[in-house]
């Protein structure tokens, strides 16, 4: 057992299984008491079970941890603050946030029903929301704590999973905002976007040249849930993780701009946008462009 951790007390959403349960693992090897949440159903969102939380507590006392489970679901407002009231009675305290909690409804936007998209959307970003909104209570009371929530590198778009593109990017407004509205009560709060091997990244349509396995990304955590991440002033930030690599993502800017002499109308900004305001070159038309291309020659194009 570590120390890197000790004495706090850590709630992870989606701790069943892949990067949750290494982030779990990992929390407590370091010396976290932990919350294990995890509602326990597929990746498509059905059989829910509270099998996989209490399996991953037995994991966590057999190495000589203390973790407690609870199989809510953190769509819910309810579900949220039983996660935070979880460690506020079983531990006292709470120290920090991590939701990795998600499901995939894969579907073309023009094909996608509202039975696809609310699912999606309420497990990644109002999961993420109702435990933040609970933590921050707490963290605001005790002038100190971590909020982590996870987005992907699809938050920059998606050909055929625009409900869990959304919500990602949803996820790093919401931790930016809660970067910048808890700064002064001592909370942080980032997002860890993870390129690793879960049920997860199995359905990417591509193969991914970098990629780790769920105990990289767990590392990377369990220093943002650090007093040394918070003595290094780390928040508001987006990180990825894949394997060996660590990057960091650029935080929102206006590009360039350019003003009118009187007012616009359409026809002044048809000659004058695109030449000196512009666009932005987005990198993942031309990966759609070389899927279609490889798809056209029956191969399976690398990302």
């Amino acid at each position: 057992m570590g120390n890197f951790l000790a004495g706090k007390v850590i709630a992870v959403t989606g701790a069943g299984r892949g990067i949750g349960r290494a982030v779990a693992l990992a929390a407590a090897a370091e010396g976290a008491r932990v919350v294990v949440n995890d509602y326990g159903v597929s990746i498509e969102g059905a059989e829910p079970t509270s099998s996989v939380a209490d399996a991953v507590v037995k994991e966590i006392e057999a190495a000589g941890g203390d973790a407690v489970a609870v199989a809510d679901d953190i769509s819910t407002m309810a579900g949220g603050q039983r996660v935070v009231d979880t460690a506020l009675t079983s531990y006292g305290r709470l120290d920090g946030v991590v939701c990795v909690a998600g499901i995939l409804r894969e579907r073309m936007l023009f094909n996608m029903s509202e039975e696809e998209w609310d699912p999606v959307v309420a497990t990644h970003l109002k999961g993420t929301f109702t435990v933040f909104r609970a933590a921050s209570v707490v963290m605001r009371k005790q002038r100190s704590g971590t909020l982590i929530g996870f987005t992907s590198g699809n938050h920059q778009g998606s050909v055929s999973q625009a409900n869990y593109s959304a919500a990602k990017g949803g996820v790093i407004s919401l931790v930016r905002s809660a970067a910048l509205g808890l700064h002064k009560y001592g909370v942080t709060a980032n997002a860890v976007a993870p390129v690793a091997r879960t049920r997860m990244s199995a359905k990417v349509p591509v193969e991914l040249t970098e990629i780790g396995e769920p105990e990289d990304v767990a590392a990377l955590v369990a220093y943002l849930l650090s007093d040394r991440a918070r003595e290094q002033r780390i928040t508001g930030q987006v990180y990825t993780i894949a394997g060996p690599k660590i990057a960091v993502w650029a935080q929102p800017r206006e590009l360039r701009a350019a003003y009118a002499e009187g007012s616009w109308t359409p026809e002044k900004i048809a000659d004058f946008l695109p030449g000196t305001v512009g666009v932005d070159p987005m990198p993942l038309l031309e990966r759609v462009e070389a899927m279609a291309r490889a798809a056209g020659e029956g191969a399976r194009p690398n990302e």
